[in-house]
């Protein structure tokens, strides 16, 4: 399971390690995402997105919101009340922040530092909640699942964004040599964090995808779970509700 793999060998936890990770490669984060990615990641955060667009949620929480690239583009397109962005990595945040000043968004998102896992949020809060590439990180996936059911709204949604394996010749070699040995090789020479990008690939191939992370959403109470996958299953998209 996702939750055995950290980023560093070194002892602590999983979540202290990602907020650590995370803190070290804050400065250079976008930049490499944009790089890494050849920009596409920017389309898969609009496509999932525009899942929330028929229910019109009004308060939405946007769970590992990183450097804020979710919360700003479902602001921009949604145009809800509020959206709170929540993560565990101090220097995420305030990256994000600067960002949200910039795009003058402050009067529609506010982002928080606190723990997925422990969301501090009474039951029924939320009317969508997002989380892009950010389960993966979760120490126990399943208590996040369960943190994100309990403070959603009934017939809340939860759309979920992450990585998954593509399985079809050739993009499935390509795929794993990319991810295996030009990321990490790029992450290390930028980010100056020695095992950030190794521990992107460990913790992708570790990720119960597809129909198990379905199983997983249902077993933690969701319903009418979906998968939809993107760019020949690189990254999959998933929707669900209370």
């Amino acid at each position: 399971m996702s939750q055995e793999i950290k980023p560093y060998e070194a002892s602590g936890s999983k979540k202290e390690q990602v907020a650590k990770m995370f803190d070290n490669i804050a400065p250079r984060y976008d930049l490499l995402n944009r790089v890494l990615s050849l920009g596409i990641d920017r389309i898969w955060r609009k496509q999932a997105i525009e899942y929330l667009r028929p229910k019109a949620p009004r308060l939405i929480l946007d769970v590992a919101t990183g450097t804020a690239d979710v919360a700003l583009e479902t602001a921009r397109r949604l145009q809800p009340e509020r959206i709170i962005g929540l993560d565990i990595s101090s220097e995420m945040l305030q990256f994000g922040r600067e960002k949200i000043h910039k795009q003058d968004m402050s009067h529609m998102i506010e982002l928080q530092h606190g723990d997925s896992e422990n969301l501090p949020f009474q039951d029924n809060t939320f009317d969508a909640i997002t989380v892009a590439f950010g389960v993966r990180n979760f120490e126990n996936l399943e208590k996040g699942l369960s943190e994100m059911h309990r403070v959603l709204k009934a017939g809340g949604q939860l759309v979920v964004l992450e990585f998954s394996k593509p399985r079809v010749f050739p993009l499935k070699q390509l795929f794993q040599f990319y991810f295996r040995y030009i990321l990490p090789l790029v992450g290390r020479w930028t980010s100056r964090d020695q095992r950030a990008y190794s521990y992107l690939y460990e913790s992708v191939q570790a990720f119960p995808e597809g129909d198990e992370f379905l199983n997983i959403l249902q077993k933690t109470g969701y319903k009418s779970s979906q998968c939809k996958p993107l760019t020949f299953g690189i990254c999959s998209i998933y929707l669900t509700e209370k």
